[in-house]
């Protein structure tokens, strides 16, 4: 990844803003088409819930696949995260669906 692969959202300065990398797994992966993407965040997004919503704020499949009912799991660093989880600049972010098998 480089700066090309930078996703700045509306309205986020980049000289206010912190750059997370952020992956996506399974169905979210074909879903928003893409399985990785660096955001320039506030820094007042710093928790898992935080950065769900502003992801979920894009509309379209990111309100639908990373509402508060689906379920997703949220990995912060390669260890699992909870709403809570502070996210801090240089993290990675992985959101996936949970994983079931037979």
């Amino acid at each position: 990844m480089d700066e090309s692969d930078l996703v700045k959202d509306r309205g986020v300065k980049p000289v206010a803003a912190h750059v997370v990398t952020v992956l996506y797994f399974a169905r979210l992966r074909e879903v928003f088409g893409r399985g990785s993407e660096r955001v320039a965040l506030l820094p007042s997004i710093a928790t898992v819930r935080a950065l769900r919503e502003h992801l979920r704020a894009r509309g379209g499949a990111w309100e639908t696949e990373l509402a508060l009912a689906k379920p997703v799991r949220v990995a912060v660093n390669q260890e699992m995260a909870g709403p809570e989880t502070r996210i801090a600049p240089d993290d990675e972010v992985a959101f996936f669906p949970p994983v079931t098998g037979g």
